[in-house]
């Protein structure tokens, strides 16, 4: 059987450039526990080398740099025990590699060609560099499984433009993000290299000769590799819109409300948005989409405020461990996860079947201290 040594491949090459392959096509390289330890104990093993300049991530294939956790796994264990240490290890590997990625002392690359979701996000979206090319597809659609928007993404919502707005609207309806105006837009890139370029940018990287200053080499080549795109991002012309209606503290009733207006206007670029956001929507679970809006809002308004632990990434991703521990042990994750990835019928049975039925103190219990259920992520 393959093993995570064979999804996970590390190597350095001469130049100093160490480089990480995630080779796992037929599941779109979907991350499961061995996996995520295996990734970081090479990120450990790189950052105190003196001989590694930079780390460079990358998929296979331009298929997929990664389509998120392997989630399948994960539901198949909770089912047959609830109690199942499994969570505690993924979600807490998961986390920490996070913050490991957004405080490496290293410049860290990442080619996020292809399916980039999920915890694919997590692998990139808190790097230094992140590459997108045409073919770049983004989306966090974690509600439509019963869970919620995780791996940091609130936190890069938070800094998204419209004071968050545009981080809550991807995170609340889950939809794509596939152009690679929309993608630098929102800062999930930092740089547009078309794909059939993205091969002589790996070349240059791999034969370059670092100076004592990689960061300002490596901004040197990307400069020279990376292009403008063609198109103004479709996300900026409808930022009035999005901020009305994702602004902060809007319930998602609210939300939806304004978005059936808005899928009524004589202008089709806004009309065509609401009806898409509304849609995605639709395909949450009630009990996600108000916790994913209560939790953005609370990470957004936190931003700045240095006296409040969710300005900073390692206090969301403690947050986040306390919610996802419970929120993945209510039977909308398993409902979902059946739904969707499994019998693919996408009819879910979700419980409570309605927003109106959803009750707030049942959602701000999941911000709660672990207390005695698990001890708590250590970040």
């Amino acid at each position: 059987m393959a093993s995570a040594d064979d999804f996970v491949k590390g190597s350095v090459l001469p130049n100093g450039v160490a480089v990480i392959t995630l080779d796992r096509p037929k599941a779109l390289n979907a991350m499961n526990l061995d996996m995520d330890l295996k990734y970081k104990s090479f990120l450990d093993e790189w950052e105190t080398d003196p001989n590694v300049k930079c780390v460079l991530v990358e998929g296979s294939s331009s298929r997929a740099f990664s389509a998120g956790m392997d989630i399948k796994g994960v539901v198949a264990e909770i089912q047959k025990n609830k109690n199942t240490p499994l969570v505690q290890k993924v979600f807490a590997a998961e986390y920490s590699l996070i913050c490991k990625i957004s405080e490496y002392k290293k410049p860290y690359i990442s080619f996020m060609d292809g399916v980039t979701m999920g915890f694919g996000i997590g692998l990139s979206g808190h790097g230094r560099y992140r590459i997108i090319t045409e073919k770049t597809l983004l989306a966090m659609p974690e509600n439509g499984i019963g869970l919620f928007p995780d791996v940091g993404f609130a936190y890069i919502a938070a800094q998204s433009p419209g004071e968050g707005s545009v981080g809550a609207y991807l995170g609340i309806t889950g939809n794509r993000i596939s152009t690679p105006a929309d993608a630098l837009y929102v800062g999930l890139g930092t740089h547009f290299v078309p794909s059939g370029n993205q091969g002589l940018l790996k070349e240059e990287l791999l034969s370059a000769t670092f100076s004592e200053d990689p960061h300002h080499d490596l901004q040197a080549i990307l400069a020279k590799h990376s292009s403008t795109p063609e198109s103004e991002p479709r996300l900026k012309l409808l930022l009035p819109r999005i901020i009305s209606t994702f602004g902060a503290n809007k319930s998602v009733k609210e939300i939806m409300e304004e978005l059936e207006q808005h899928s009524q206007s004589a202008d089709t670029t806004v009309s065509q948005w609401a009806t898409e956001a509304l849609s995605g929507i639709k395909k949450g679970a009630p009990f996600s989409l108000v916790l994913t809006q209560k939790y953005f809002s609370k990470v957004a308004s936190a931003r700045g405020n240095h006296g409040n632990e969710l300005s900073k990434l390692n206090g969301v991703m403690k947050s986040e461990y306390r919610i996802a521990l419970r929120a993945s042990l209510r039977s909308d994750f398993a409902e979902g996860v059946r739904a969707v990835l499994v019998d693919k019928d996408q009819n879910p049975k979700w419980n409570p079947p309605s927003l109106e039925e959803v009750e707030t103190s049942e959602v701000e219990v999941l911000f709660e201290p672990l207390g005695s259920e698990a001890e708590e992520l250590c970040v």
